[in-house]
């Protein structure tokens, strides 16, 4: 039986702008199982991303719960929240963020330095999550060698090297056209397959229907939450 990785119970966050308060979230529930994959939809200002900022150990509530991998986040230090996200989390963003002058194979080994895994552990295991995304002929390109597509692979790999339990994805197919777009939306469909739980942040319609579950937030508040039943499956 699936287990929730990510549990949500009358979680609020509140900023403060100046004299104003911003309640970003308002008493949202919801948990997504271990396997799911659940794309996060809804307009600039909706909660989605301090939802997703939040899950991904960046930042924590004001108020209610969040539990991720069973650990409660409210209260943690950020070391406790770094090393939750570090054993937990891989992040995949629409710019790729890759280390300009560093190859391929470098950039992917970055988060096992953090980890204290030694130097060749670390270039095997970049390795075999480039040669997973049919990079195996890319390792020593640094990414103005590499197209849109073949940069987001090595981004993609990179935040799967550590084996993370949920895979956070913020816009991955922003800066791609529609065919690369599909590419990589298969790979995620392919990491979800073989049981890797994927939380995707997407303003477009037909990138959400690639996920098996659509969440939409309006103004703090959860106001869809179903499954995706024109679900898209990449070529």
């Amino acid at each position: 039986m699936s287990r929730p990785l990510i549990e949500a119970r009358s979680l609020a966050k509140t900023y403060q702008v100046g004299e104003e308060n911003v309640h970003a979230l308002r008493g949202i529930s919801v948990s997504v199982d271990e396997g799911e994959f659940v794309a996060i939809m809804g307009a600039s200002g909706s909660g989605k991303s301090t939802f997703m900022n939040m899950v991904g150990c960046l930042d924590v509530p004001s108020e209610g719960t969040l539990l991720v991998d069973g650990a409660e986040t409210a209260g943690m230090s950020s070391d406790l929240l770094a090393e939750l996200r570090n054993r937990t989390i891989g992040f995949v963003f629409q710019q790729f963020n890759l280390l300009p002058r560093t190859t391929a194979l470098d950039n992917v080994a970055v988060p096992l330095i953090y980890a204290g895994v030694s130097r060749a552990d670390r270039r095997d295991r970049a390795r075999a999550k480039l040669e997973a995304m049919g990079l195996g002929d890319r390792l020593e390109h640094s990414p103005a060698k590499l197209s849109g597509g073949q940069q987001q692979r090595v981004a993609i790999a990179r935040a799967l090297v550590t084996d993370p339990k949920i895979l956070l994805a913020d816009e991955p197919t922003g800066a791609l056209d529609s065919a690369t777009s599909d590419e990589i939306m298969r790979i995620f469909q392919a990491r979800n397959d073989e049981g890797i739980t994927i939380v995707l942040v997407t303003h477009e319609a037909e990138i959400a229907r690639y996920a098996r579950r659509r969440i939409r937030f309006r103004d703090g508040r959860i106001i869809e939450d179903e499954p995706v039943a024109d679900r898209l499956v990449a070529a």
